[in-house]
This record gives structure tokens, C-alpha cells and sequence, in this order.
């Protein structure tokens, strides 16, 4: 697998990031993805959606709340840690092609939350949720002709998104009267009368 001479550090005239411009990048990168999701988080800041959420009929080998919100920050920041890797590496064809796919597979993690939480939409979730592990797998692939180590990273979360996958669509065959609606007696948005 190739590898970075180590005889020679890496410089801006070949592409490569200096170790504090890759941090920013990918610190960046996931301030942003964790501020857009945190608007769609199920937690009592928003009842809505928490009662939305509460009230799917979920299957019995779903994974307690917790290992989900402590689970996604941990995948999240190894294959961003493999991004990092990919940064601080000469340009190449394999290196930006696989941090392109590192950003695809952040951005889809991060919409997920909107079409899920957000738009209460089921189907869509599982449809858009198919990408997130197609979306791993090519960036595992593509990091792999750069940096075994940065490949590796981006392992786990493909692995827990072929499981998300799965989880997805039996919410969706599950809770069809709640695809993309409230539960029954709720409305959508703020009370008549409020201001929006």
C-alpha cells in the first residue's frame, strides 16, 4: 500500500496540509455536521419530534438510545481521522477522490438526521440511508490506495451503517401511518394562531 516517504515532510507546493489546516478542515467539517444534526436531535429541547420518535413501534434488537449517541461521534471521528490522515498526504487522483467520498458519506450522516427527525419521513430515511454505506465502502476503497490506516478508519462506520441500513427499513415496514406524519391528535408546526 503506498505510503508518504518519511524522509520528506509534506508541503503545500505538493497538496499536502500542514497538520493545523487538516485539523481545521476536518474539526470544521464536523462542528458543522454536529451543529445541523443537533437541531434534529430527539432530546426534550424538542418535544416534537421527541414524542414523534417515542411513539414508532421499534424492533426489539434495536440498540438502547445511548449507544446511538455516543456511537456516531466515536465512527464519525475515526473515518475524520482517516480524512485527516488523506490531508496531510501529497495530491493524487486516490487521495482527493477518497476525501471527496469522506465528505459525501459526513454529509449523508448529517442529512439522514433531517429526513429522519426532521421530515418524520421513513421512506426517505431508508433510501438515503442506502447511500451512507455505499458512500463508506467507496472511501474505504479509495483510502486504501493511500493509507491503510486512513482506509481503516472509515471501516467501522460502513460496517454500522449496513446496520443502520437494516434498522431503517424495518422502522419504515413497521410505522407506516407514521411516515412522514405525527402521531394521531398532532399537528405540524407551531399552534394556529402563533407565528411560524
Amino acid at each position: 500500500m503506498p505510503t508518504r516517504d518519511h524522509g520528506r515532510h509534506p508541503s503545500p507546493r505538493d497538496g499536502a496540509l500542514s497538520p493545523g489546516a487538516a485539523l481545521l478542515a476536518v474539526g470544521g467539517a464536523l462542528a458543522l455536521s454536529g451543529l445541523i444534526s443537533r437541531r434534529y436531535s430527539p432530546d426534550p429541547s424538542h418535544p416534537e419530534i421527541r414524542r414523534w420518535y417515542r411513539s414508532l413501534d421499534v424492533p426489539s434488537w434495536k440498540p438502547p438510545d445511548p449507544v446511538f449517541a455516543g456511537g456516531w461521534p466515536v465512527l464519525l471521528g475515526l473515518m475524520s481521522g482517516g480524512a485527516y490522515r488523506l490531508m496531510r498526504h501529497p495530491r493524487s487522483p486516490e487521495r482527493d477522490q477518497a476525501l471527496a467520498l469522506w465528505a459525501l458519506t459526513l454529509g449523508l450522516v448529517t442529512a439522514y438526521n433531517k429526513v429522519f427527525f426532521g421530515e418524520r419521513s421513513l421512506t426517505g430515511a431508508t433510501v438515503e440511508g442506502a447511500l451512507v454505506p455505499a458512500a463508506g465502502a467507496a472511501y474505504v476503497a479509495r483510502a486504501a490506495a493511500v493509507d491503510g490506516l486512513a482506509a481503516a478508519g472509515g471501516v467501522p462506520l460502513t460496517l454500522w451503517s449496513v446496520f443502520g441500513s437494516a434498522l431503517s427499513e424495518t422502522l419504515r415496514r413497521r410505522n407506516p401511518d407514521l411516515d412522514g406524519r405525527d402521531p394521531p391528535g398532532r399537528h405540524r408546526g407551531p399552534p394556529l394562531g402563533d407565528p411560524a
